[in-house]
């Protein structure tokens, strides 16, 4: 018996495209997928949200343990809301459906999503055309990008050994403390240090968990998005270099023409208006797409700072905490 995971999703719109002002669906994460490519499929000239990965989500094993499942309901939660914002994407019927369906399956199985014109001429461009080049602002996103997720990659395969290295750290924190506690059962007058030294170890534990755990949870997740996010975006920038290179097969076809003045073809004319199209959504997004970063990245900077100061500040307090008791041993001494 296949086992899965289900997501309740909530909707409450005044639109007219929905009949009813809320709605309440179960979802699993194929569903998600679904919608994804579907989205693909028939809005081609937008960025379309990553899905966190199906296997693998940083830092969680058990797919099945409530870490996992808390992990991906908040990135799949993004998901929607990032679609939400979107207002494109958000008009998308099959959003509406997948948001609206009580049998998403019998949807699935009916075939009712139909390509866009744009998105089906994207399926038949001209394959033996080579793109002469990007115009100049393509090319800096798409160098801007394959920059940004080289960065990105990097600081995500350190940030996870960094990870690695604190929780073998906090196992052996968890056997040091205890040490100093069944030694004060030897001693006298310093039997109470001691006792104040193992409490210190153990709250210094307490604050390393919840350090990583914050990273884990918070932090790796959101890297692994934009790394996502933009291997969505070099996707769309090659199907816009695919339309380009169809425009300009067409193009060359008509100039080879032996005619004084040659006149353009509806279907070179098409083109274009579809190459133009792909050029102000892709900008667009990307404008959009920027905004939402730095906004993200923003809040998660400031977290980390947070999350640490408030570590080391745990930390010290421990320490300082035990300071009078030693003092009092030595006064009295």
């Amino acid at each position: 018996m296949e086992t899965y995971i289900t997501y309740r999703i909530t909707t409450k719109s005044t639109r007219a495209e929905f009949d009813l002002p809320e709605y309440s669906v179960r979802r699993r994460y194929q569903d998600f997928d679904w919608l994804r490519s579907k989205l693909e499929e028939s809005q081609p000239t937008h960025l379309i949200p990553p899905l966190p990965e199906k296997f693998v989500v940083k830092g969680v094993v058990d797919r099945f343990s409530e870490e996992f499942v808390e992990t991906r309901r908040k990135a799949l939660d993004k998901f929607l809301k990032r679609i939400t914002d979107h207002p494109v994407l958000s008009f998308n019927e099959h959003f509406n459906v997948f948001l609206t369906a009580k049998d998403l399956n019998a949807y699935k199985k009916q075939g009712m999503a139909l390509l866009t014109r744009v998105g089906e001429s994207v399926k038949h461009v001209t394959g033996g055309y080579k793109l002469r080049s990007r115009p100049l602002e393509f090319a800096a996103i798409g160098e801007y990008l394959d920059t940004f997720a080289l960065k990105l990659g990097t600081i995500d395969r350190i940030a996870q050994r960094i990870i690695k290295e604190e929780i073998e750290y906090l196992v052996e924190l968890r056997e040091y403390g205890p040490v100093y506690s069944t030694w004060s059962a030897l001693e006298g007058e310093l039997a109470e240090p001691l006792e104040g030294v193992s409490a210190c170890i153990g709250n210094c534990s307490t604050a390393l968990e919840e350090l990583t755990d914050d990273m884990t949870e918070d932090f790796l997740p959101v890297l692994r998005e934009y790394i996502l996010y933009s291997d969505s975006m070099k996707s769309v920038l090659k199907k816009r270099d695919q339309v380009q290179a169809e425009y300009e097969a067409k193009l060359e076809a008509v100039a080879l023409r032996k005619e004084d003045r040659p006149k353009v073809p509806a279907d070179v004319e098409k083109c274009q208006d579809r190459m133009e199209c792909f050029n102000a959504d892709l900008k667009a997004d990307m404008e959009r797409w920027q905004n939402n970063k730095r906004q993200d990245f923003r809040q998660l900077l400031m977290g980390l700072a947070d999350k640490n100061i408030q570590y080391y500040e745990k930390c010290l307090m421990a320490w300082e905490s035990i300071i009078p008791l030693l003092q009092e041993k030595q006064e009295t001494k």
